[in-house]
């Protein structure tokens, strides 16, 4: 059981034998760095993305699935064609007219892989391209250090009025419970704000080296420009008192001042019917020291989604999700997934909930489930550990519809469940009989790539699989991340296995990848993100973990062709310690990525 939920990667040690890394599902993160300083040790780049296509407007590539929406709830869409994904087409719009997270500026990066669907792509890159990301022209450009770890993902707005001037900032969040406001060009550190209460310390790693050696804050934060006076970014920090008393605190902090904004911060309490783990006369009980929020915030409607790992696979604990008001911090909604049994806790290796911009998709980890059906079809106590999961988040969240496979209750107590990895919403697509398909596909530890048809997700029979798509055989390693999608191609790289293609025609996938990298990702694999023009110059960022971190760069169309990584000038573009579950954020000509003390930024060199 303890090895299903290891965010932390070193309890195999990452540079053991590929079978080894296979499995290996742990390894520690670690130090901290005292006073934040910006190292720079190449040129900046030019800017770009300021003059590029606002998201107002359709960037190149027409076809099918031109409309209006963007995947981060803006007015329509960048891109048409079968690349326009959740950033255009119909699926876009519906991200885009149901409150998705705003983009104001078109470099923005504002959520966990760059829009509610999480498909990874930034499709307003000009600088960045097959044809000049090279070692002769790109490398590393500085390392911004922080005080801790950085294991959510940075985030980015561009051209924002901040300290008496207009910068484009990077937002960093640190396992020693600080968030900064970094200029994203020189390193400066614009604010720093701490969200440990007085007298707190970070929460301690309760001797298990899931996330460790603290635990401030573990999940990728959701920017709102719109919010309060100057827009807002929503963070969930863990705390420790004096009283060995533990926190979870969900935080709004002002984009240019740091400051907390409506009232808050809000303590995460909650409680739900039922007689499972850590019950009391009826309801399950919320332990905030039993949990980590690692998956990545999701804001859709107004509402900041927040869903809970265990930590360290301690039981008793459960699997929930908490909603909170954007305006207020006020919680709106709570639910429990596996109320009468237990485990079904949230975490896909710090991916985010996705959404189309109605309903939420996720892969919820190994736990309880009732084989027992109502005569809806759905477990008759309400338990779903194991499942791939559509909640409706309003008037108060549901789940909708689900998807179990047909030995579910043998992976979960093999621990060889499905929320290890992370969900991807497609865009809408058109199968051969002319029928639009609304699509998501996700994979865990079984390797196994389940594609659900988001109307109908099919299920639990214990007799057979009844899915839209299953393709078994083609990863060789458990996903340990989430895929991307650009352009109509799939992105996923499990451990121990190459960086994998998949085409995507007549609303289905390849039955094989169509393109690899000659690498292959130890653990825990690689989580892709793409930047392009559009449907053109696509590169695909990968990271690579270990002892000394590598950046990896290929060719969206042809996997197999490599145009950069950081160990290709020897020393000269490396930047520190790898870390877990990092994910590339590319922004205005430049790409960042977290590290154990810092943030390695990456650009074209003088």
């Amino acid at each position: 059981m303890l090895m299903s939920r290891l965010p932390c990667l070193g309890r195999f040690w990452v540079c053991f034998s590929a079978l080894l890394l296979a499995i290996a599902l742990a390894g520690c993160s670690g130090g901290s760095s005292s006073t934040p300083v910006s190292t720079t040790t190449g040129g900046s780049s030019p800017a770009s993305g300021s003059g590029a296509a606002s998201e107002a407007s359709p960037a190149s590539g027409g076809g099918t699935g031109a409309g209006s929406g963007t995947g981060t709830g803006s007015g329509s869409g960048t891109s048409g064609g079968t690349n326009g994904g959740t950033s255009g087409g119909t699926n876009g719009g519906t991200n885009g007219g149901s409150g998705g997270t705003p983009v104001v500026n078109a470099a923005d990066v504002a959520t966990y892989h760059n829009d509610i669907a999480r498909t990874g792509q930034h499709l307003n890159e000009t600088v960045l391209t097959p044809a000049t990301v090279n070692a002769a022209s790109f490398g590393k450009l500085a390392v911004f250090s922080v005080d801790g770890p950085v294991d959510a993902q940075p985030l980015y707005l561009a051209a924002l009025k901040i300290a008496n001037g207009t910068h484009n900032v990077l937002y960093v969040a640190t396992e020693n419970a600080s968030v900064y406001a970094l200029d994203a060009d020189t390193g400066t550190v614009l604010w720093r704000k701490s969200t440990l209460g007085p007298g707190e310390t970070t929460s301690d790693d309760h001797g298990c080296p899931q996330i460790t050696p603290q635990i401030g804050i573990t999940a990728t934060p959701v920017i709102d420009r719109s919010r309060g006076p100057n827009g807002a970014i929503y963070v969930v920090g863990m705390s420790k008192d004096g009283a060995n008393a533990y926190h979870q605190r969900i935080h709004a902090l002002d984009l240019t001042t740091g400051a907390e904004l409506f009232g808050g911060p809000t303590e995460i309490t909650a409680s739900f019917p039922g007689n499972g783990a850590n019950s009391v006369n009826g309801r399950v009980i919320f332990d905030p020291g039993q949990y980590a929020e690692r998956q990545s915030l999701l804001l859709l409607g107004g509402v900041i989604y927040t869903g809970w790992t265990s930590h360290c696979d301690i039981q008793p604990y459960t699997g929930w999700v908490i909603a909170y008001s954007a305006d207020t911090l006020a919680q709106t909604s709570v639910l429990n997934l596996t109320p009468n049994g237990s485990g079904g806790a949230i975490w896909m290796s710090g991916a985010g909930m996705a959404s189309d911009g109605t309903s939420i998709y996720f892969l919820d980890a190994n736990g309880t489930f009732d084989p027992t059906l109502n005569a809806a079809e759905h477990p008759a106590l309400g338990d779903y550990g194991n499942g791939f999961l559509k909640l409706g988040p309003s008037p108060s969240m549901t789940v909708t519809d689900y998807f179990q496979a047909s030995n579910t209750i043998e992976q979960s107590n093999a621990d060889e469940d499905l929320g290890s990895g992370g969900v991807l919403v497609l865009p809408d697509l058109t199968d051969a009989n002319g029928v639009t398909r609304h699509l998501a596909l996700g994979a865990g530890k079984n390797s196994i790539i389940y594609v659900v048809n988001r109307d109908s997700m099919g299920k639990f029979d214990s007799n057979a699989d009844h899915i839209y798509q299953e393709i078994r055989g083609q990863i060789t390693g458990p996903e340990f991340g989430m895929p991307a999608y650009f352009n109509g191609t799939v992105y996923i790289g499990s451990i121990g296995d190459s960086l994998k293609a998949f085409s995507v025609a007549n609303a289905r996938l390849s039955a094989g990848p169509v393109s690899r990298t000659p690498k292959t990702f130890g653990s825990p694999g690689t989580t892709p993100s793409i930047s392009a023009n559009g449907n053109a110059n696509g590169v695909v960022w990968a990271v690579e973990n270990g002892t000394i971190a590598v950046l990896h760069a290929y060719d969206a169309t042809n996997l197999a062709t490599e145009l950069y990584n950081s160990n290709q000038s020897g020393a000269r573009d490396q930047f520190g310690q790898g870390n877990k579950f990092i994910t590339p954020t590319i922004a205005n000509g430049k790409v960042y990525v977290g590290t154990r003390n810092g943030v390695g930024v990456f650009g074209m060199l003088r």
